[in-house]
């Protein structure tokens, strides 16, 4: 059974965990192998442990558990852009657990979340290029690739992304 709720700071380690082994599975190509086979764990561990202890006012973090241990997470940060609203800055599962609903949770619950704080924002995130599965995945949840863009990677590298819009951010509820 898998249950959902705000992330603690006993979660920062097995979050930054959870995202090293996601990047490292799914960023191949667009983030250096020297990055990702190295400082990538470091890395994760100091964003995590600023966002979990000293979080921004418009973040929430949502954990996917099973069996007491975590196997997804979602970060959203709401009204982060005028225009576009709400950035789903992080949503990421378990390999061995995708298809079986939990991303498509996360997303709903960082969605109600945000429609709370602000009901006329819309939803937004980037994703990469090369992810044509999470792109399989957000079309499906009905978001429309806005454009395509030139993002800085934590490596210090850049990647070709796009930017999934959900402007009006009732049809994730």
């Amino acid at each position: 059974m898998i249950t959902y709720r705000e992330a603690t700071s006993e979660d920062t380690e097995a979050i930054a965990q959870l995202h090293s082994l996601s990047w490292q599975q799914n960023y191949r190509g667009a983030f250096s192998d020297t990055f990702l086979d190295g400082p990538v764990i470091q890395n994760r561990r100091e964003v995590w442990q600023k966002r979990i202890n000293h979080p921004s006012s418009n973040q929430c973090i949502i954990v996917a558990e099973s069996e007491g241990a975590i196997c997804g997470f979602a970060c959203a940060y709401a009204n982060d852009n005028p225009v576009w609203g709400t950035l789903l800055d992080n949503l990421h599962v378990r390999k061995d657990l995708k298809g079986q609903g939990i991303g498509r949770v996360l997303i709903k619950l960082a969605a109600e979340w945000a429609y709370l704080k602000s009901p006329e924002a819309g939803f937004y995130l980037w994703v990469l290029v090369q992810n044509t599965n999470a792109q399989k995945f957000y079309d499906k949840m009905g978001g429309i690739n806005q454009e395509r863009a030139s993002l800085e990677n934590p490596d210090g590298s850049f990647s070709d992304c796009y930017r999934y819009v959900w402007p009006d951010i009732k049809t994730l509820l």
